[in-house]
Order: C-alpha cells, then sequence, then structure tokens
C-alpha cells in the first residue's frame, strides 16, 4: 500500500481533515501524517435533513480548518466517510438515514467551500474508511487482506484486497446485510436482507422477541422489559444473568456471525477479519465461538490462516479511515 509522506515544505508535518458522518452525529478532526489527531468536533445530527446536513458539514469543516490554521498548517486534503453509498463518478451520496440524500452533491458542495486551501476533497463510505482506518491505526496495521465487519443497526464490510478497496461495479460491495444465510426466502427480509434481519442489533432484538412469544411460562429479567422497547444492550445485560432467553438469542447469532464469516473467509482468504459497530462492543466476548462456527464452514486452509480481532479505534474507526484517505492517493472510489 502507498505511504504518505512525512513533511510538508520540509519541516511542517504534514495535516489532513476527516469527517464521519453517522446515523446520529457528525465527528471531525484534524490529523497529522502520523495518525495523531490534533483536533476534533463533534455534532449531533438533531433530526436535520437533506441541505440542513450538509450545512452541518460545511460549517464543521470550517471550524477544522481554522483549527488548521491556528496551528500554522495547510491541510493536504479531506475526507469524508458517510453512511451508505458514495458515487464515484459524481461524488453524490446515498444515505437512507438522512432524508433528502438520495443522491447529495457532497463532494462538489464541499470543494466549493475549500476553493484552493486544499489539494483534494475525497467522499467514500463508511464500510471503506473504517477498514482504512484500521489499516492506519488499528488492528488491520501491516495487512493488504483485511476484512472490518460493522454489527450495529446494520451490517456492512469494508473489504481490503491486494491492498486495495473493494467496490464493485456501482461502489455497492459490502452490503452485508443482504448476505443469504437463510432459507427459504420469507418477505420479511425483503426490507433489510436476511443477515441483517437475524443477526444486527435490530435483528437480535426481534429474534428475541420471537423467542418471548413461544413461551408462556418465562419470567426472567427481560420480561420486565416493554417487548416495542427491548434493545440488544438489554440482551447483553440479561445474558450476564444466565437468562436463557438472551442466551438462546445470543447463541443462534454467534451461528450467523460464524457462518458469515465463513464465507467472508472462503470468498476472499483474508489475513484478518476485523469486528467493531455498536454491538462488537460487547459481543467481542464470543469471538472465540465465532471462530468455531466459522471453522465448520469455511474453506479449511484459509479458516487456518485468518485471525478474527476486535476493532482497536471502536467507534472512531470511519473518522481515522476518512482522514487517511485524504492523506494517500489512490485509495479514494474517486481516484480508481
Amino acid at each position: 500500500m502507498v505511504q504518505a509522506s512525512k513533511t510538508l515544505n520540509g519541516d511542517i508535518p504534514m495535516t489532513v481533515i476527516g469527517l464521519d458522518l453517522g446515523g446520529t452525529k457528525l465527528a471531525g478532526a484534524l490529523f497529522d501524517d502520523a495518525g495523531e489527531l490534533l483536533d476534533r468536533h463533534v455534532a449531533l445530527l438533531a433530526k436535520r435533513r437533506g441541505r440542513e446536513v450538509g450545512d452541518l458539514i460545511t460549517q464543521m469543516l470550517g471550524e477544522l480548518l481554522a483549527d488548521a490554521d491556528r496551528r500554522g498548517c495547510a491541510p493536504e486534503g479531506v475526507g469524508v466517510s458517510v453512511p451508505g453509498i458514495a458515487y464515484a463518478e459524481s461524488g453524490s451520496v446515498w444515505a437512507p438515514n438522512i432524508p433528502g440524500w438520495e443522491a447529495y452533491p457532497l463532494r462538489e458542495e464541499l470543494k466549493r467551500v475549500v476553493t484552493s486551501r486544499v489539494n483534494r476533497v475525497v467522499v467514500d463510505s463508511d464500510r471503506a474508511c473504517s477498514i482504512l482506518g484500521e489499516r492506519w491505526k488499528g488492528a488491520a496495521r501491516g495487512s493488504d487482506h483485511a476484512i472490518f465487519l460493522a454489527v450495529g443497526t446494520g451490517i456492512g464490510a469494508g473489504i481490503l484486497v491486494d491492498g486495495k478497496i473493494l467496490r464493485g461495479f456501482h461502489d455497492i460491495a459490502g452490503a452485508m446485510g443482504w448476505l443469504a444465510l437463510e432459507r427459504p426466502f420469507r418477505e420479511e427480509l425483503a426490507s433489510c436482507g436476511c443477515f441483517e434481519y437475524f443477526a444486527s442489533g435490530d435483528g437480535l432484538a426481534r429474534l428475541a422477541r420471537t423467542f418471548l412469544a413461544q413461551t408462556t411460562e418465562y419470567r426472567g429479567p427481560l420480561a420486565h422489559v416493554p417487548q416495542d422497547a427491548l434493545t440488544a444492550h438489554d440482551l447483553f445485560t440479561a445474558y450476564d444473568q444466565a437468562d436463557p432467553i438472551a442466551r438462546k438469542t445470543l447463541a443462534t447469532a454467534v451461528e450467523f456471525w460464524g457462518m458469515a464469516t465463513a464465507n467472508l473467509v472462503s470468498i476472499f482468504n483474508p489475513d484478518r477479519i476485523i469486528f467493531g459497530g455498536g454491538i462488537f462492543g460487547p459481543a467481542v466476548r464470543f469471538l472465540d465461538d465465532i471462530r468455531l462456527e466459522a471453522t465448520k464452514w469455511a474453506q479449511p486452509i484459509s479458516m487456518q490462516h485468518v485471525q478474527l480481532l476486535a476493532s482497536e479505534l471502536g467507534s472512531d474507526a470511519a473518522l481515522y479511515g476518512a482522514g487517511f484517505l485524504a492523506l494517500v492517493k489512490g485509495l479514494g472510489a474517486e481516484d480508481r
């Protein structure tokens, strides 16, 4: 993989700006070229939609440019991580959690803000940025064949093959929530995909409600949680109390996580799969169990050589990856 240069104008460390647009908040940071986070800003989306979100991003970008001015440095580039799809050709973004972002012209909007102050503005998916962040400063350091599997409200994967991000024909590669792991097909799977339906954060709560509905004698801690308010957090809390419904739900999730891992191993032959997102987190305790399940299904030689690891950057993985996008040419979708 291409390495970044170390200084700008010989003595001033090169800096870049990373922005990570999530489901509920926007995070931004000024990084030096060694990956040290120099300044950070966070803002809640607070029900913003359409151009309001774009305005929030440009406002934070302005704040980070001001931080750079105070430090006496000129950022080399701006990288942005977005949920959904970043279209390389147009620079537009489809973000399902933001009303009005079916084809939002984010790259062009940011270019107008920075004018000639930075050399490049790069926008990419949070899937791609997460694996790049781990490659730069996290659990994928030194690897050119790694996968970041993000399990939260949804499920996605950033896939690094031969040191390059795999994006696919229409920039949608890594939409792992749609992985087919159950048969026969059921109509309720059509809205989010099979894997996500059963094994995302929302999927765990959905599965637990199904198990609760199947028993009339259950008196455990989940019985005291309103069913429509049941969350994955409730399940992990109940699991620690040896609750049978929580144990059954998470054992089922391990089967799905293990099968998905096996498919990734067999198709891509990575040396590392890094588990992140809000569920991993608390589900990191199951990595050994996931490995046992995956070993049943995966190509055996590939499975012997892959490591299953927890994210080292946590919720900052995509933010660091956005900074890395800005730093190293050839990584962004539009650099293809």
